[in-house]
């Protein structure tokens, strides 16, 4: 299965879902809007049947929070997220919901994935960019028991997805959070570009941001 950022109900990105249900992820559910086609939002796309899950302590953004049931052989919930960036004002709200969320958890095996536009201070950042604030979000997903995947399989590995394009610097901003439930079927985190090495921008590149892969067993 996969979960799209910036996905859009623009041409391109029907063209994009129509691909996906072509290789066999037909089950589809998005939080883009036919009034405004050009907006960023989400998809969750799957080979395995999927359901809308309501929440009511979910972020107050509902085109960038998309929480889906996975009717996979064994059933699980996948929560999709786009958090917005420090300077709108609304990434700390954003934030807070998004860890009640997984502090109040009560569904079974689940799993919270986007672009998070937060990281680990000095571990997941090539230059000063985190504060505080994220590395103490991420600190309450720990405590509640949900796990940064790559960190847990990884370590303090140094892995960036996303490179600034003007000064070229790493941050790692793109994560997945495994509850209990869940860690057990957790098998492999890996990052993978669509060009060959950081696309850093380059005109062509198929994102500018490192694909998040995990193989669930």
């Amino acid at each position: 299965m996969a979960a799209l950022c910036e996905f859009r109900g623009t041409p391109p990105s029907v063209a994009l879902a129509r691909a996906l249900a072509e290789m066999g992820l037909g089950h589809q559910i998005t939080t883009a809007e036919p009034g405004a086609p050009s907006a960023n939002r989400l998809l969750v796309a799957s080979r395995w049947p999927l359901a809308r899950m309501r929440g009511r302590r979910a972020p107050i953004e509902p085109g960038r929070w998309l929480l889906t049931r996975v009717d996979a052989p064994r059933p699980f919930a996948l929560g999709a997220m786009h958090v917005p960036n420090r300077v709108t004002g609304r990434k700390g709200p954003f934030l807070d919901a998004v860890l009640e969320v997984a502090e109040r958890w009560r569904d079974g095996p689940g799993l919270l994935l986007g672009d998070t536009n937060s990281g680990r201070p000095g571990i997941d950042e090539e230059s000063p960019a985190f504060d505080g604030r994220e590395g103490a979000w991420m600190d309450g997903l720990e405590r509640a028991g949900w796990l940064d995947a790559f960190r847990h399989l990884r370590g303090a590995r140094r892995a960036y997805t996303w490179y600034s394009p003007n000064a070229g610097n790493g941050f790692r901003i793109d994560q997945a959070f495994v509850n209990p439930e869940l860690l057990s079927s957790l098998a492999g985190a890996r990052h993978v570009w669509g060009s060959p090495g950081p696309a850093r921008g380059r005109a062509g590149a198929v994102s500018d941001h490192a694909a998040l892969v995990l193989d669930l067993r």
